[in-house]
């Protein structure tokens, strides 16, 4: 990963479009004092280099009955042939048998509930958060699919009780 050189307005149109993705190409130059065309090639440049992933809408997890948010802990088993499964695979085996770490990252992209999946350092291998209805819908899901995972070894579910930050904007420095 190579960072791009920012300057002053290059972090200022980044920090008007953290707050509002939707302002017009128009409006964000006037808010730089820029012309439009410079301001839009600007954009451009920063979309292209990938600075700019996306552009979303943002929605209220309340509102739309998903009021759970649970942080959990995962940890996976170690198989010592893990080595030697990439080392099969890097050879050009065709069916050599995939990592459970693999595995686990693959299966998590299949499960709605998760929106955020970190691979992590210390005694655990995994943090994912997860949004549910309820604990009910949070039972389901830990009990029909995460733990039914068979990597799996073990897991430590925290529970928030009160959003106190929660923002998407990255500080531009």
């Amino acid at each position: 990963m190579t960072e791009i050189p920012l300057d002053k307005i290059d972090r200022k149109i980044l920090a008007i479009l953290q707050a509002d993705g939707r302002l017009t190409n128009q409006e964000v130059a006037e808010r730089v004092n820029l012309s439009p065309s410079p301001c839009l090639r600007r954009i451009k440049r920063l979309e292209e280099a990938g600075v700019i992933r996306q552009y979303v809408a943002l929605l209220d997890p309340d509102k739309i009955g998903l009021g759970l948010l649970a942080y959990v802990n995962v940890r996976l088993e170690k198989h010592s042939e893990a080595g030697a499964h990439s080392n099969a695979r890097a050879l050009g085996a065709q069916n050599a048998p995939v990592s459970p770490r693999a595995d686990f990252a693959v299966s998590v992209e299949q499960w709605p509930e998760v929106v955020a999946c970190y691979a992590m350092t210390g005694e655990m291998d995994y943090l994912l958060r997860v949004h549910v209805e309820d604990m009910d819908h949070f039972s389901r899901f830990m009990m029909a699919t995460l733990l039914r995972h068979p990597a799996v070894l073990d897991v430590k579910s925290s529970f928030a009780l009160q959003r106190i930050k929660d923002t998407t904007a990255l500080p531009l420095l």
